[in-house]
């Protein structure tokens, strides 16, 4: 996702798993792989450490300021005064707000989003039967390879390649789109899934659209994102186009 302020719920308790050292090590493993990858990720994770310690550092600050005054009043002569327990209203106010925005942000970030729309119906196409013995085809199975194994950067590199000699070629561009879609690159997939579309007679031309209808759901463009979902009207896209509408 291209934008650093709509984390889903889920992402959050990601994030919170993360921060607190709780996940699972395979879990782990992947999302310290995602964080190398993804500038968008590395700071939204920096921008909720930054809250968890802002709350952190401001409790803190409230039962220091406690402490000091307890013992003030410990070295204070006894009148007989019963003693009063006092807080510092200025540090809690500081905690409150930060919990006041953090717990906004966490319900604002509960309710449908496109990202989440996104997450739940994305399924990066599975590419192409491959075989390695036809020497024309060599370069292109080479990279369908790659794009099967999730090296979607290396697949983008080799096709791109291929396309200079055949930039019209429908099915380059739509796996390069399909590639770059899975990257998180939403913009530079839909420059490629459009030039898809453009000829109707491509077998592609329908997933094509509907993967534009993906992309631009994960642009937050939810209007461009109606308008492909209803060029390709399958099943999906039809539940997809009823729960924006709701």
């Amino acid at each position: 996702m291209e934008t650093e302020h709509n984390i889903s719920q889920e992402l959050l308790e990601t994030i919170e798993r993360y921060l607190k050292h709780t996940m699972e090590p395979d879990e782990l493993a992947t999302f310290k792989t995602k964080l190398e990858k993804d500038p968008v990720l590395k700071n939204q994770v920096d921008d909720t450490a930054m809250i968890f310690s802002g709350i952190k550092k401001a409790v803190l600050k409230n039962k220091l300021d406690v402490l000091h005054s307890d013992l003030t009043e410990n070295k204070a002569p006894n009148k007989g005064k019963t003693k009063v327990f006092k807080l510092n209203f200025k540090s809690l106010s500081i905690a409150a707000s930060i919990l006041i925005l953090f717990g906004s942000f966490w319900v604002f970030n509960q309710q449908p989003s496109n990202e989440k729309l996104f997450e739940h119906y994305f399924e990066p196409d599975r590419g192409l039967e491959t075989t390695m013995s036809q020497t024309d085809n060599y370069q292109f199975n080479d990279a369908m390879v790659d794009y099967k194994n999730l090296k979607y950067d290396l697949a983008i590199e080799k096709w791109e390649i291929l396309l200079k000699n055949k930039p019209e070629n429908d099915t380059l561009n739509y796996f390069l789109g399909s590639a770059y879609l899975a990257n998180n690159k939403d913009i530079k997939a839909i420059d490629y899934f459009k030039k898809v579309v453009v000829n109707q007679q491509s077998s592609f031309t329908q997933d094509a659209y509907y993967y534009l209808g993906l992309a631009y759901l994960q642009g937050n463009n939810t209007e461009a994102a109606i308008e492909y979902f209803k060029k390709n009207n399958s099943p999906k896209s039809n539940e997809i186009i009823s729960e924006l509408s709701d």
